[in-house]
């Protein structure tokens, strides 16, 4: 099989899929999260890097004990490298408009994270080797394919804050 990435060794992961058919269920999937209908949806905003532009896109975000993540499952596509980037990203749901700063996890502290996007998100399955069923190691071992990112919310205008 192919590598499914660029750089990255080959594997039993599916490949990413194509950009057009990407931004075709962006685009469905943004309607239904305005609508409050995906209850782990949000609409991620970043600056582009480039650009300075503001780009969104939909995004699930793990939530547990209080605290909050972003998890890359197709690796570091342009969001991941626009928050890198900017150390910021803002989130909206419905009614609500929040600015985060954003710090990246070592693979220790990911691998459990990424364990339960696994167990809840089965659009992205196919693009870990890891399943559902298997142990925190596993995943920390795909860590370095699948950024994440902790979330921690900032005060004041959200839209001044990217």
């Amino acid at each position: 099989m192919a590598a499914s990435h660029p750089g990255e060794a080959a594997g039993p992961t599916r490949p990413y899929p194509a950009g057009r058919i990407i931004r075709a269920g962006n685009t469905i999937v943004g309607v239904l999260i305005r609508a409050g209908l995906i209850p782990r949806g949000y609409l991620l905003t970043t600056r582009g890097r480039k650009s300075g532009r503001l780009r969104t896109q939909p995004m699930a975000i793990v939530e547990h004990e209080g605290r909050r993540w972003l998890v890359a499952p197709y690796g570091a596509v342009s969001w991941v490298l626009n928050a890198r980037a900017a150390g910021k990203v803002i989130l909206r749901r419905r009614f609500t408009t929040r600015a985060y700063t954003i710090r990246e996890l070592a693979p220790v502290e990911a691998g459990p994270v990424l364990k339960r996007y696994v167990g809840f998100s089965a659009p992205t399955r196919p693009y870990f080797q890891a399943t559902k069923d298997s142990p925190v190691e596993d995943f920390i071992a795909e860590a370095g394919r699948h950024p994440v990112f902790e979330l921690t919310p900032l005060g004041g205008d959200p839209w001044s804050a990217v």
